[in-house]
């Protein structure tokens, strides 16, 4: 759709306005730009780029002053977000060896104190005292352990309600005893692409500074086979205290997942948005163009589809009728991980919200929009760092007096 702004043509949703158009030109150009690191032996110079964006300055053309400061603040608003996902694509395209949950956690303290924000690292001892067995459970199979990385933003310390956001952080995924093919196994170092979108997140916000509350929650695992792994037919108690039959050891992430929101729950979190490469089934049904979202609220579930829909990232909601959660049921304990091939996102999706403890909460799977097989407009082939912009124009729109 065409829409009339300030005497010029922009293409976009009806509410476009100077400030949108300028942010999302910037935008454009530092994704576009962007394209994933190589390590090589001898790594060629990088090329500066300079661009100057023009306004009509003849006389009686120019652009009215007002307009120029909304095109301004829109540019800067757009450097924010265009540099925090390419660190999110970044920080997905590292190879396994190179982003260990540990390494992961080094990454966020890094980001973190860089930005003023308070952070928690747990690692597996600490884990362990507080009962995440989710957690620990898809952790013990590798050399590697695992990390719950917390993140606090405190911008309305007077406001009782906190955002939570979830992110999946298995830094590796061959699919535990429940291997993976060999074919494609490579790009599992994308399995983290949840906990990239979350930090990268985190980057903007406290950037921009908005006056609510947000806690970050990144479980981080490598799901490894070996002689400690975790085995089909395990039953792990979780943090929140409910049991999992493990049924499949490659449906790892919403184990993880399970313990990271009653972490971010017992940190005053009371509306949660959870974002995790979950599932190939995903990908049967919406193929690399959309997210999938499973939801127990669907007045949040339509405020992060409309931020999606601001920064052109797509979400498609999915059912989440009663009858799905049988496929979860199961003989050995609470719940089973898995509820077979037939509504996979779904059941996935409703696997994790089983931890929800009835707040307000969206699901959404990434598992075929974080990583593409070659590029696609302003999308690079590799990592998307999807989902990073959309979870930080949610967070943004909750302050009622945006100062920026």
């Amino acid at each position: 759709m065409a829409v009339l702004v300030d005497g010029y043509v922009f293409a976009g949703i009806p509410e476009c306005r100077t400030a949108q158009a300028a942010q999302a030109l910037t935008e454009g150009l530092l994704l576009g730009l962007h394209s994933r690191k190589a390590n090589r032996k001898e790594t060629a110079e990088e090329t500066e780029i300079a661009v100057t964006f023009a306004v009509p300055d003849t006389e009686g053309s120019g652009l009215p002053s007002a307009t120029l400061s909304e095109w301004e603040k829109g540019m800067r608003r757009g450097v924010v977000f265009g540099q925090a996902t390419c660190f999110a694509r970044d920080l997905t395209n590292l190879p396994g060896n190179m982003l260990t949950p540990e390494m992961l956690a080094m990454e966020a303290e890094q980001l973190a104190n860089g930005l003023g924000l308070d952070i928690e690292v747990m690692d597996e001892w600490t884990a362990a005292e507080q009962g995440m067995g989710g957690l620990l459970g898809v952790g013990q199979g590798s050399v590697n352990p695992p990390r719950m990385i917390v993140v606090h933003y405190e911008g309305a310390p007077d406001d009782q309600e906190k955002i939570g956001l979830i992110g999946k952080g298995i830094t590796f995924d061959t699919g535990g005893i429940s291997l993976k093919r060999a074919d494609g196994m490579e790009e599992m170092i994308s399995d983290m692409g949840g906990a990239a979108a979350v930090l990268g997140a985190m980057r903007i916000i406290a950037e921009l500074k908005p006056k609510v509350n947000v806690v970050a929650v990144v479980p981080a695992a490598e799901n490894m086979p070996s002689d400690r792994a975790i085995k089909p037919g395990d039953v792990l108690t979780t943090m929140s205290g409910r049991t999992v039959e493990v049924v499949n050891t490659d449906a790892e992430g919403r184990l993880v997942l399970a313990d990271g929101l009653t972490t971010a729950i017992r940190r005053g979190a009371t509306r949660l948005i959870d974002v995790a490469t979950l599932t190939g089934a995903v990908m049967v049904a919406l193929g690399n163009v959309a997210t999938g979202a499973v939801t127990n609220d669907d007045t949040l579930m339509q405020e992060v589809v409309l931020a999606g829909q601001v920064t052109g990232e797509r979400i498609w909601p999915l059912p989440s009728f009663p009858e799905y959660n049988k496929l979860i049921e199961s003989d050995a304990a609470d719940l089973k991980n898995s509820g077979g091939r037939h509504g996979g996102t779904i059941t996935g999706g409703l696997f994790i919200g089983a931890f929800n403890e009835s707040l307000p909460w969206v699901h959404l799977d990434i598992g075929g929009t974080a990583w593409l097989d070659k590029e696609r407009g302003w999308e690079a082939k590799g990592a998307t760092g999807v989902m990073t912009r959309t979870l930080a124009e949610f967070v943004l729109r909750q302050d009622i007096n945006p100062g920026t």
